[in-house]
């Protein structure tokens, strides 16, 4: 599990009734410090990112390699009008047989409809033979290349040094080698299957941290599909060029998955009822969670943030106590489905905030289970839905 750490908090407020229960709400924004898989003491946080790819490609290089491609259309021309040309001739042939073919069976059907009398005529179903013929091929010689400049907006202008630059590692300075990132990439390979274009542009990393290899395995080898037509009727430059940047990218998230130190935007809304006496147990869960949410600090290995947690559980323990007390079927009962609901709200968000999605994912099965007796409103049907997609998505 990540451990996640709290930066800051803004609350606000707001309430809402049911009944004679009054359930406050409070919004929480903050930011989350996200260790790493593989985490680095500060005094050695530094790094280098080195980039191997056949990528090496200039504005020269594209012109070039453009009027490169132009004149083979060129050299190519005659055979490609030759070709279109006895393709044309083998079509006129199969046209010629099958004219033959159908002239034959119209002068027969004919033969036999004239031997009828006036009275089977009419009751014929079909009516008299009719001679249809299919249209007769055209030649279609392909048009003369004509040599268009290439447009470098597509245009693939990149090398090595490109490549890493960018690649940053969060939470660490750039110059150093304590973290050594080598990473070797293919060229994107585009594949065409039933009628579609699919890429894949297997990418090998190689991170040594202090010498040491903590991570060596080769990602994106799995072909995805980019495109509804086949490679033919793409521009494969622009598609390459889009392709290497979601690579790009996918690198950087990995990287930083297993070294950075990300801090997280996050939201969490928690609920509590307000009423003296009969809910003094989730009021008091309610602030052994808040306030202790607000004692956390985004620093790694920091202890003040192991008693903080500890006493948060006092609160999430409550709130479980308290579940196993509400009576779904009972509108007037002090726990009653209203409780319920608020509770699994409670501890799903304050799961997906704190990044524990397996623990979320639970409280959200044993909310749907209930929710044959708890009548969810139109906005907590959707806040579900998208709760359900975050546990989900993540």
């Amino acid at each position: 599990m990540n451990k996640l750490k709290l930066l800051f908090l803004i609350p606000l407020f707001y309430s809402e009734f049911s009944q004679a229960q009054r359930i406050d709400k409070e919004m929480i924004s903050f930011q989350l410090l996200k260790e790493p898989v593989f985490p680095t003491d500060l005094s050695s946080r530094n790094y280098t990112i080195t980039v191997k790819s056949p990528y090496n490609i200039t504005k020269d290089d594209v012109i070039r390699l453009s009027k490169e491609d132009h004149q083979k259309k060129v050299n190519n021309y005659q055979a490609n009008v030759e070709n279109a040309k006895y393709e044309h001739g083998e079509r006129l042939k199969d046209y010629d047989a099958e004219v033959k073919k159908l002239q034959e069976k119209y002068k027969l059907e004919s033969a036999e409809y004239s031997k009828l009398s006036a009275v089977e005529k009419i009751a014929a179903t079909n009516g008299a033979p009719t001679l249809r013929l299919p249209s007769r091929p055209i030649l279609n010689i392909p048009p003369v290349p004509v040599y268009q400049q290439p447009d470098l907006r597509d245009a693939l202008i990149v090398d090595n040094k490109i490549l890493a630059s960018q690649i940053d590692v969060t939470g660490f300075s750039k110059g150093g080698n304590y973290l050594d990132i080598v990473i070797e990439m293919e060229r994107t390979n585009f594949q065409d299957n039933q009628g579609k274009t699919f890429a894949n542009q297997p990418t090998k990393i190689i991170a040594k941290q202090g010498g040491t290899v903590k991570l060596d395995k080769t990602y994106f080898s799995d072909f995805a599909e980019i495109a509804s037509v086949p490679t033919n009727e793409i521009n494969l430059n622009a598609q390459e060029k889009r392709y290497l940047q979601r690579t790009i990218d996918r690198t950087r998230n990995i990287i930083n998955e297993n070294f950075g130190y990300q801090t997280i935007n996050s939201t969490v809304t928690l609920a509590t009822v307000k009423n003296k006496g009969e809910y003094d147990d989730l009021e008091k869960a309610y602030i052994y969670v808040t306030t202790n949410l607000k004692k956390l600090q985004a620093k790694s290995d920091y202890a003040p943030n192991k008693v903080a947690m500890e006493n948060m559980q006092k609160g999430i323990d409550l709130w479980k106590s308290a579940l196993t007390k509400v009576n779904y079927n009972d509108k007037k009962a002090v726990y009653n489905q209203k409780i319920g609901e608020y509770l699994y709200f409670n501890l799903i968000r304050l799961n997906i905030a704190l990044g524990n999605y397996q623990e979320a994912e639970k409280y959200l099965n044993e909310l749907q289970e209930h929710l044959v007796d708890i009548k969810l409103s139109y906005d907590a049907n959707l806040e579900l839905k998208r709760l359900e997609e975050k546990i989900y998505n993540n």
